[in-house]
């Protein structure tokens, strides 16, 4: 099949590890990826950047950036800067990382482009195994939104389901980015770190950077990312 051919995709692309690795298998899948980013007023706004870097680095078709501030409601520590991102490891229950709908409004923004396009697939790269306790990340969401989503729009009522697909949904860190490595994402150019600098540097304690840097222990693959502290345990 050649580029022309190819069925269109929306991927949502945070700049993160696993969004880039979500792009990498929509694109081996021979999807043409329409890659959609949200500057919702995070604190880490630097992997804005970096989810330019990787749409250009897997040849996307498209890259849109969309600005929706959610910090004018605040309640996490990723919009608000009077909350303050943990640093001292994971805790059980919802951590205050948590953006409230924020996955809810990034896959119905998705929907609308994948109307748009024609598309009848989008791909999110959400992860219930080494997560951080996120509700919107569980599988249960991903099959309500894809029921929602195939109730509520035009195409649908015409036969044209929408399928949403989440590729990482039970795979581990260290598994996924081997299987990001094996199809050539270059992981030095994604950010994860809530709490990165203006250069994209992690502070290398936050739960973010915990999961990623013990993923590339597990998987025996070197860790491109620049800390700013020793990556903590």
């Amino acid at each position: 099949m050649n580029a022309a051919d190819a069925a269109n995709a929306v991927v949502l692309l945070s700049g993160g590890l696993d969004s880039a690795t979500t792009l990498a298998i929509a694109r081996s899948r021979g999807f043409r990826c329409h890659c959609l980013s949200l500057d919702y007023g995070q604190r880490h706004r630097v992997e804005l950047t970096a989810a330019r870097r990787v749409a250009a680095s897997l040849e996307a078709a498209a890259h849109r950036m969309l600005q929706l501030d959610l910090a004018a409601f605040g309640g996490s520590a990723l919009t608000d800067e009077n909350i303050a991102v943990p640093t001292g490891g994971l805790a059980p229950g919802i951590p205050v990382t948590y953006v409230p709908a924020r996955n809810t409004i990034m896959l119905a923004l998705a929907l609308a482009w994948a109307e748009v396009l024609g598309a009848c697939d989008i791909f999110v790269g959400v992860n219930a195994v080494d997560y951080s306790g996120y509700p919107d990340c569980r599988p249960e969401f991903i099959r309500a939104f894809e029921a929602m989503a195939n109730l509520a729009t035009k195409a649908a009522a015409e036969g044209r389901y929408l399928h949403l697909h989440a590729p990482l949904i039970d795979l581990s860190k260290a598994e996924i980015i081997r299987l990001g490595s094996g199809l050539g994402v270059d992981y030095a150019l994604t950010v994860s770190c809530y709490q990165a600098d203006e250069a994209g540097r992690a502070c290398g304690v936050c739960e973010s950077c915990r999961l990623r840097r013990a993923g590339f222990v597990a998987a025996g693959i070197p860790d491109p990312t620049p800390y700013l502290a020793a990556p903590a345990a």
